[in-house]
């Protein structure tokens, strides 16, 4: 398999050394490699493997060399009371695969830049690391706001659950077909993951990336896309196609979790 060249950068708005130990590989890529399965025997996302070597697309080739570097033991020494970490959003970047590269949820990331949706912009800076804000704003919601009633409570958190739920028209699909890549927009590799939960969405009413609870399927991600699936559709992931097929077409609800 091929492998990518990752420099580790943070972007800090305090001073901090950083001592980092790294080993740097290069490989050939081979007939049925993808970015994703290079992604996981490296323990990178696929962003990072794009973004070091100059990929536009998800797309590989054999006889391909990538660079990719194993980080090693990083030692990080901060010289000032601890500030927010800032990254800088580049083309292509999800707040799902910030998170992962961060460690933190979409859900956090989200409270600590103060967004509604999960849609971000190239050239934007996000606060990665916001433990203090977020402690500091729970202190402050504490001690400003009113205790509200019980009733009113419970009222509040159902008019919350409503809007992030949405009725959608559903179909599945499968990876086992002619012609088929089984590698999904996002890079997921859905037949080396047959399990996974994956569904393919109308970016423009469900961000990809975006962490989804599917009625009669479970929680899944969105990670792909269809000329078909516009507007309120979804398309399931099923790796068995008699099980795709008697999926069938029909109503689900859609619940936004992050």
């Amino acid at each position: 398999m091929k492998k990518l060249f990752l420099s580790l950068a943070a972007v800090a708005t305090i001073s901090t050394t950083t001592a980092i130990t790294a080993s740097a590989e290069e490989v050939d890529v081979k007939s049925g490699d993808t970015l994703w399965g290079i992604s996981q025997d490296y323990d990178v996302s696929v962003e990072q493997i794009k973004q070091q070597n100059n990929l536009t697309s998800n797309l590989i080739f054999p006889n391909q060399k990538l660079t990719v570097n194993r980080n090693g033991d990083t030692q990080v020494a901060q010289t000032a009371t601890a500030d927010s970490d800032v990254y800088t959003i580049k083309p292509g970047d999800t707040l799902f695969a910030i998170g992962e590269q961060y460690n933190v949820s979409v859900n956090e990331l989200k409270q600590w830049n103060n967004l509604s949706s999960s849609t971000i912009y190239s050239g934007d800076t996000l606060n990665v690391n916001g433990s203090n804000v977020a402690t500091k704003e729970k202190s402050t919601v504490a001690s400003t706001q009113p205790a509200q009633p019980k009733t009113e409570e419970k009222q509040v958190q159902t008019q919350q659950q409503e809007q992030k739920t949405i009725t959608m028209e559903s179909t599945a699909y499968t990876a086992n077909c002619v012609g088929c890549s089984g590698i999904t927009k996002t890079g997921i590799n859905l037949l080396e993951n047959p399990n996974r939960k994956v569904i393919a969405v109308d970016p423009n009413v469900i961000p990809l990336g975006t962490e989804v609870y599917v009625e009669g399927y479970g929680k899944a991600v969105a990670g792909d896309i269809g000329g078909d699936i516009q507007g309120n559709r979804i398309d399931v992931f099923i790796p068995s196609q008699s099980e795709a097929l008697n999926w069938g077409r029909k109503s689900v609800d859609v619940t936004i979790l992050d």
